[in-house]
């Protein structure tokens, strides 16, 4: 079967960006294309504070995505009322345990995280924030922190990393097509799915 790959990180600020037209793209993907996400992981556990300039230039691709798309709005009081570190890979094995114990909760998951990051100013790189979230889409909250400090959760992580990188996907997002053992890379469009779905039935067509 022909697949779509979507390799993320849902603490990327380019995919809270292509979150609209990332739905639209999967409910006009034809029906014999199977589609799934990929961990790719910004960065590391790290419990350190973020940098002042990692702050700065994180906030400064907020207002950049602002201005690029003005749909997409951020909450830049995450700055003032959390602590930032520079930190996804707790998020990503949030995105994980939830798929884990309920396939069906992957992308609320998702979506819960973008939001509370985004619009909400919590930060998703603290675990009572995950389990939290986790409560908040109708997961168990226990169940929930012990599949999130499971060493199988991020065993899988680092799977998913590994083949994110085979594929060449190392910025985020990243849309890669599957199609008989070989693997081609499809731009990804900001403004509209019809671009990505072209794309798509060309190199099918091919």
């Amino acid at each position: 079967m022909t697949t779509l790959f979507y390799i993320h990180d849902p603490m990327c600020s380019w995919c809270w960006a292509f979150a609209p037209v990332l739905d639209k793209l999967q409910r006009q993907l034809p029906a014999e294309i199977r589609f799934i996400r990929l961990l790719g992981g910004l960065a590391p556990d790290n419990p350190a504070p973020m940098a002042a300039e990692m702050r700065e230039q994180l906030q400064a691709t907020w207002r950049r995505i602002e201005q690029k798309l003005p749909e997409i709005r951020f909450n830049f009081d995450f700055w003032s009322r959390c602590e930032p570190r520079r930190s996804t890979y707790p998020a990503c094995r949030a995105v994980i345990a939830a798929r884990s114990l309920n396939d069906s909760k992957e992308q609320a998951m998702i979506r819960t995280i973008q939001q509370a990051y985004y619009q909400q100013a919590r930060n998703p790189s603290d675990a009572a924030t995950l389990i939290e979230l986790a409560g908040e889409i109708g997961l168990d909250p226990a169940r929930f922190k012990v599949a999130l400090n499971d060493s199988a959760i991020n065993t899988i992580l680092k799977q998913e990393i590994t083949q994110a990188l085979a594929m060449h996907a190392t910025s985020f997002p990243a849309l890669v097509l599957e199609l008989d053992g070989g693997f081609w890379p499809v731009p990804v469009d900001y403004h509209s799915a019809e671009p990505i779905l072209e794309t798509i039935t060309m190199i099918c067509s091919e």
